[in-house]
């Protein structure tokens, strides 16, 4: 890989967790019942993914450029 990435590589899965947060926030403002625990997962899901990631460069399996 050469070492120029275009801006879509670098932030696709922010934009993407950025996005499912946010529809979940809505959704969970919205509406009531059952779907809250839907939108609470759908808001909630950039914490795992974070933590995945941390835990992913910690074991130096992430190059640095």
């Amino acid at each position: 890989m050469n070492g120029r990435r275009s801006l879509w590589t670098i932030f696709a899965v922010p934009l993407l967790l950025f996005v499912a947060s946010l529809v979940g926030l809505v959704w969970a403002l919205l509406d009531d019942g059952g779907a809250d625990t839907v939108a609470a997962v759908a808001a909630g899901v950039s914490i795992p993914v974070l933590a995945w990631a941390w835990v992913r460069r910690g074991r130096g399996s992430v190059t640095r450029d």
